[in-house]
């Protein structure tokens, strides 16, 4: 663990970050002793409720990191400069706004903010095949493995993005109808020339920050213990861990994190964040995203070799660790405690799994041992045609997606004010989002379709309560 000790006068304001209890008066502590009750916007930005508070000044230093925007090299503030030439943003919390969902930009507008669009090639040559075991995919030749929209000053930007939609209806079978919406990518203005002809795009927006630390901490025997990839069970479930590269180990280890569980641990996704989403160097991916026909790399200053430092990305390996998970509310409404049975009966619980224990962690204490209510097994799981990106990710392929975590889904209105859901943002709210899985959860969907009304109101109250 790292201390924050001599940054104690220039972070002292930060420890008025509100402090919330962990009583259990709101129902189920989804994160363990780390839960807390806490609701309005700021329910996703609070410390884990067991944290010391001995430990809670580095969770604010790297609150800080995370929250405050990077700034284009040369600067005074040289801890916080480096950004770009070419990003998506210049501040982590821009994306996961309040430390929560990101969302789609609206029909017609052409800044994403807080959506960032992939970017692949089909691996063509043997060469490429040993690239995907360390890379998970092969990136554009000229605009590389995502879409920079923004750039500093002194160089343009790698083009515009515009989503556009088309839409469907699904109908249950007392006749009710809902509108699914299917986001089609526009790429615009492009600045490098010409894309790849078989560039493939795939639509992300940023998932919410909270129990990031507690996933990372469920054991990996836990999630093999839960894989079924030949479906021996005959339940229609194969879900299966990712085999990620890990570029500290430099060896293929689980993956856990993103839409695909493409990074196996918080600091490598959060230093993959830092070099693709706002151009920082890091000792984990020292290049610049610049590719080799973008010279401006070469061209503009930079903030040193490298960026970020290994003490800054400690902190913010600390705070994403640490922000807690809301607890549970409205746990003995009827209607919550009928749409959990339902949940069950539908076999939603198959994939989004309610419990897991983490493991013993000496040095991060309040994260060992916890009893957690996270609903996701963090494996692959085809979920067909409908959500298919047909883009890979290490062993993903281009219809399966890790189940997302639904903790704290019931704050995603107060906190990020919107209801966007699934890796896109697509689904405006969350019957959408279950009506547009499929594959192995093809059953469990026409199961739903099949439910009245009561039932449906029940199935989403149960939802809410997460």
């Amino acid at each position: 663990m790292i201390k924050a000790t001599l940054l104690t006068p220039l972070f002292a304001p930060l420890l008025s970050l509100a402090i919330a209890s962990p009583v259990m008066a709101y129902g189920v502590a989804s994160g363990g002793k780390t839960g807390i009750n806490k609701s309005g916007t700021n329910a996703f930005s609070q410390p884990a409720g067991n944290l010391p508070m001995s430990d809670r000044l580095d969770f604010s230093v790297g609150n800080s990191f995370f929250r405050n925007p990077w700034v284009q090299a040369p600067a005074s503030t040289d801890a916080r400069d480096g950004l770009g030439p070419l990003f998506n943003t210049n501040g982590c919390q821009n994306c996961h706004i309040k430390d929560g969902r990101g969302h789609p930009p609206e029909e017609g507008e052409v800044q994403t903010v807080s959506m960032l669009i992939r970017l692949s090639v089909p691996a063509s040559s043997d060469e490429d095949k040993k690239r995907l075991i360390t890379q998970g995919n092969i990136p554009d030749p000229t605009y590389g493995a995502q879409l920079q929209d923004f750039a500093i000053t002194g160089a343009k930007p790698e083009g515009k993005i515009q989503i556009t939609y088309a839409t469907h209806v699904e109908t249950f079978s007392d006749g009710y109808t809902v509108e699914l919406r299917k986001p089609r990518i526009l790429i615009s203005d492009l600045n490098y020339g010409p894309m790849s002809e078989n560039v493939q795009l795939s639509a992300r927006i940023a998932p919410p920050m909270i129990g990031l630390g507690l996933l990372e901490a469920i054991p990996d025997s836990q999630l093999l213990d839960w894989q079924d990839i030949n479906d021996s069970n005959q339940d229609g479930i194969s879900g299966k861990a990712n085999q990620v590269w890990d570029e500290k180990q430099a060896k293929t280890v689980i993956g856990r994190f993103g839409w695909k569980a493409g990074q196996p641990t918080l600091m490598q996704q959060n230093a993959a964040a830092f070099n693709g989403d706002l151009g920082i160097t890091s000792n984990i991916f020292i290049e610049e995203n610049c590719t080799q026909p973008q010279t401006i790399c070469q061209e503009l200053p930079n903030g040193g070799s490298p960026e970020v430092s290994d003490k800054i990305l400690n902190f913010v390996e600390f705070y994403s660790r640490h922000l807690a998970v809301p607890n549970r509310r409205d746990t003995d409404d009827k209607s919550v405690i009928q749409g959990q049975a339902l949940f069950a009966q539908l076999g939603c619980d198959s994939c989004h799994k309610p419990k897991a224990v983490t493991k013993e962690l000496t040095d991060l204490p309040a994260l060992s041992k916890q009893t957690i209510h996270p609903y996701t097994d963090l494996l692959l799981h085809d979920m067909g045609e409908g959500l298919a990106d047909n883009r890979g990710e290490f062993i993903a392929n281009g219809q399966e997606w890790r189940t997302a975590p639904l903790w704290g889904i019931g704050y995603t209105q107060e906190v990020n004010k919107h209801t966007y859901f699934l890796h896109d943002g697509r689904a405006r709210n969350l019957m959408e989002a279950v009506l547009w899985h499929g594959g192995e959860a093809q059953q469990s969907k026409e199961a739903v379709l099949k439910l009245n009304q009561q039932e449906r109101d029940a199935l989403i109250r149960f939802l809410e309560s997460l």
